[in-house]
C-alpha cells in the first residue's frame, strides 16, 4: 500500500474494495485487470490481503486502523467524509469512481454480517446514478451483476443464476446459454420466477429492453 502511485481510471475498471467482511486470499486470483482501486473506509484492510495498492481511500474513516490511515494520508491519498452523512462509504466510494471516469466498476465485499448492509449494496449497483458503468460486485456468497441492455456472464456447466428485476419490472427479457430460457419476455419485479436458473456452458447471454436485472451467481449451491 505504500508504493507511490499516479494512476487514473481513465475510462477502464475501478476496483472498489468494501469494508465489512475480509475476502480470502484466494479472491486475489480472480480480480479482473484493473487500473484503479479505491478503497471505502476498512476496505483497506481488503487491499492488505488481496496485496492491493490503494490509489484512494473514502470514507468518514472510523473503522480504519490508525497506521494505515496516517500512511494514507502522508501519500495524500484520502477523500475524507463526516461521520453523519446521507451516504454509506461504499456509496461515496462508487461516486468517487464514477467522478473519475470509471467504465466498469468492480466491488469486492460488502456481504456482512448485516442483512440491511448487504441488501442496500445489492440495490445501491442499480442506481440510475451507475446506469452508464459496468457494475459488478463479488461478495462472500455470491457474484452480482447488474443488466441493463446486453450482457455477457461467465460461469460453468449447472452453475446456478438468478435473474430479478429491480426497480419494476423488466421487459423483454432475452436469455441464450441458461437452461431456462426466455425469449422476449417479463420478469416481473417482486417476482420468483427467475430465481434458480442454470448455466448450460461457461458463457450465457442476458438482453433486456426496457429495465434493469440484477442476476445474482451464488457460489453456494444450495437451496432451501
Amino acid at each position: 500500500m505504500n508504493a507511490p502511485t499516479n494512476r487514473q481510471p481513465n475510462g477502464g475498471t475501478v476496483l472498489v474494495l468494501a469494508g465489512g467482511e475480509v475476502v480470502s486470499e484466494a479472491v486475489g486470483a480472480t480480480l479482473p485487470q484493473h487500473d484503479f482501486v479505491i478503497a471505502a473506509d476498512s476496505g483497506v484492510l481488503q487491499a492488505e490481503v488481496l496485496g492491493l495498492t490503494v490509489d484512494l481511500a473514502v470514507g468518514d474513516f472510523d473503522s480504519i486502523p490508525d497506521e494505515a490511515l496516517r500512511e494514507l494520508d502522508e501519500l495524500d491519498r484520502t477523500e475524507r467524509h463526516p461521520e453523519e452523512k446521507d451516504q454509506t462509504d461504499l456509496e461515496l466510494a462508487l461516486d468517487a469512481a464514477r467522478k473519475r471516469g470509471a467504465a466498469r466498476i468492480v466491488v469486492i465485499g460488502g456481504g456482512g454480517q448485516r442483512t440491511d448492509h448487504a441488501l442496500a449494496n445489492a440495490l445501491l449497483l442499480t442506481s440510475e446514478a451507475y446506469r452508464d458503468i459496468a457494475m459488478e460486485a463479488h461478495t462472500g456468497d455470491a457474484v452480482l451483476t447488474v443488466v441493463r441492455g446486453r450482457r455477457e456472464l461467465r460461469g460453468a456447466l449447472g452453475e446456478l443464476i438468478s435473474l430479478l428485476a429491480v426497480g419494476g419490472h423488466a421487459q423483454g427479457v432475452t436469455t441464450a446459454g441458461l437452461r431456462y430460457s426466455l425469449s422476449d419476455e417479463k420478469l416481473a419485479s417482486a417476482s420468483t420466477r427467475g430465481v434458480s436458473n442454470e448455466f448450460t456452458g461457461a458463457c450465457a447471454v442476458v438482453e433486456v429492453r426496457d429495465g434493469v436485472l440484477l442476476a445474482v451467481q451464488p457460489t453456494m449451491q444450495e437451496e432451501s
